[in-house]
């Protein structure tokens, strides 16, 4: 979970209010009111593992609470089974659901995922209307029995309200384990720079995976509980406003943070009972109240409760030390008859390629000649249509990108692809999330430490969203050499830097390939590529029109032509 100076604090506040106000003030029906806050406290935290930790917008958190519910519910008052054995299958048989159908659907991406996810909602609720013998249709199924534990029958009001808080404690708790260290850095990353996630070895439709069966084993739990609150089972739980109601609380109260899930939880149950004497005129006043929320906390009332000013410091970086960084061994990069048509447009047309250990390769070419169609080929962005990449003897052609980066390959890119929500340190660990043996304190300490060999170690606790141009340029290739990537590709590395900077980002480069890494340069800026390369390869139209030594290159009839639109003769 993303945690902010002051949030423990404000979690003590409110369960200490929440306790004081249940015990000294509430009648019984304020009561109920606040065990549905518990239940809806718990709906939510699995909520924001879907969509807000993996940022998709999923639409059927309701019909996981809906079938938590029914499950609960059916097995409850046809057959007596008590909440020991119901409540772990109604845990059980959505996240079974959930994990059932996430091959097809995970694979879809914005408003197609919303609308798969809510086909699935609508189909359940259809179910549950029509099998009339084992649902009771439209008019459910009463007899629901209350909490019984090992024959100790949980009462309602206060020893209810108690028990539903407990398990949504316990809930947050088990949501903070989840997303606390590296796995909770890797999903910030997916979310907010989902290329970068690849290329540091981040597998999203893991992360997307495990989110969403997580959302339907919280949404099962809180539908079980519902249940036994109201001892009644019915369409209801199904309906689309359950998923409306989930879904405005999340963002009202907070996409990421346990606190949110509370606030929003709370407010949003309890807003129709502070305005119900305005009568018909209090859902007017609700949806005043909300709307004040979004515009004045647009992330969220736990972000604005937790919202912390990082200045950010526009120090001249001074002389520095290129990292002490060792890539792993490798053969060398061996690219062959590597070919890629988008449409009737061929980008690569049977490019052979080859980077040796230790050596640093410039790839040079006009806008549209096929550059960084190459890096992601080489990267695993995309996939070619014919021809073989090989890397320690190994073809990883058409591999998924966090495969290739961990098995040893990694890039920038022309724009830095960086979280604007982690501070540096954090945007340079979160590369070792797919290492099984590290841990956060770990890779933070490997992160300072190649931030320093960089200048930045001022800046390492600073927010990315704040930095300069510059400083996101060399923070992207600090992370990409966080890995210690055998072959690195970098696309455009020089642009937009001052003198000082591509100085710094030339030597750090030269002593990497010194210690045996295979290094792919694209880049335009001539006056700093040709001190750097020791071999230039120059595309056009997706060939190969000339390589050897850089200053060989640049004055080729046919590089010149490439550049210029005709051949240069001379006198």
């Amino acid at each position: 979970m993303n945690y902010r100076a002051g949030t423990v604090p404000l979690l003590a506040i409110i369960a200490v209010a929440i306790a004081a106000y249940a015990v000294l003030f509430a009648s019984s029906y304020d009561l109920r009111v606040l065990t549905v806050s518990g239940i809806y406290v718990i709906l939510v935290l699995g909520y924001q593992f879907i969509f807000g930790h993996a940022g998709a917008l999923s639409l059927a958190q309701g019909a996981f609470f809906g079938m938590g519910a029914y499950v609960t519910g059916i097995l409850g008052s046809q057959l007596g089974w008590q909440f020991t054995a119901t409540f772990p299958l109604s845990i059980l048989v959505p996240a079974l659901l959930a994990a059932t159908i996430a091959l097809p659907v995970l694979r879809l991406e914005s408003h197609y995922f919303a609308l798969a996810t809510l086909a699935l909602d609508q189909g359940l609720l259809l179910i549950a209307i029509n099998w009339e013998a084992v649902t009771g249709g439209a008019n459910g199924l009463p007899g629901v029995p209350g909490i019984v534990i090992f024959d100790f029958a949980v009462p309602r009001g206060l020893a209810l309200l108690a028990f539903v808080w407990a398990l949504a404690a316990g809930a947050a708790a088990l949501a903070w384990w989840v997303m606390h260290g590296l796995y909770g850095l890797s999903f910030t990353v997916m979310r907010e720079t989902p290329l970068a996630a690849g290329a540091l070895g981040i597998d999203r439709a893991a992360l997307r995976f495990v989110a969403f069966v997580l959302s339907a084993a919280y949404g099962g739990a809180a539908g079980a509980l519902f249940v036994h609150t109201i001892r009644v089972i019915s369409p209801e739980v199904l309906g689309f406003a359950i998923m409306v109601t989930v879904l405005t609380m999340t963002v009202a109260g907070g996409r990421t943070q346990i606190v949110g899930a509370i606030i929003g939880a709370v407010l949003l149950i309890h807003l129709p009972e502070w305005f119900r004497g305005l009568e018909q005129y209090y859902l007017v006043a609700v949806g005043v109240a909300l709307l004040l929320v979004i515009l004045f906390a647009p992330d969220g009332a736990a972000a604005y409760l937790g919202r912390r000013t990082v200045k950010s410091q526009n120090n001249p970086q001074p002389n520095i030390t290129p990292p002490d960084l060792c890539p792993a061994r490798t053969s060398g990069l061996k690219i062959t008859g590597l070919v890629k048509n988008y449409g009737g447009v061929r980008a690569l047309a049977g490019v052979d390629l080859n980077v040796a250990p230790g050596e640093i390769v410039g790839l040079i070419g006009p806008n549209g000649s096929g550059k960084t169609t190459l890096a992601n080929l080489l990267t695993g962005l995309d996939r070619p249509d014919s021809g073989c990449i090989i890397l320690r003897d190994k073809d990883i052609t058409g591999l998924p990108a966090h495969r290739i980066a961990r098995l040893g390959i990694g890039r920038t890119f022309q724009t830095p692809q960086l979280a604007p929500s982690l501070h540096l340190v954090d945007a340079v660990a979160a590369a070792h999330a797919g290492d099984g043996d590290v841990d956060l304190a770990t890779a933070r300490a490997d992160a300072r430490a190649i931030l320093a060999g960089l200048g930045l170690t001022t800046r390492a606790d600073q927010l990315c969203r704040n930095q300069p141009h510059g400083v996101r340029r060399s923070v992207d290739l600090a992370a990409a050499l966080a890995r210690r990537p055998s072959v690195i590709v970098l696309d455009e590395p020089a642009a937009g830097l001052t003198q000082d900077e591509a100085t710094t980002l030339a030597a750090v480069l030269r002593t990497y390939a010194a210690n045996g890494a295979a290094v792919l340069v694209i880049d335009h800026d001539m006056t700093f590529l040709l001190p750097l390369a020791q071999r230039l390869v120059c595309l056009d139209a997706g060939h190969v029109i000339a390589q050897g030594v850089p200053d060989e290159v640049v004055g080729e009839p046919a590089v010149i032509a490439a550049y210029f639109g005709a051949a240069v003769t001379t006198p």
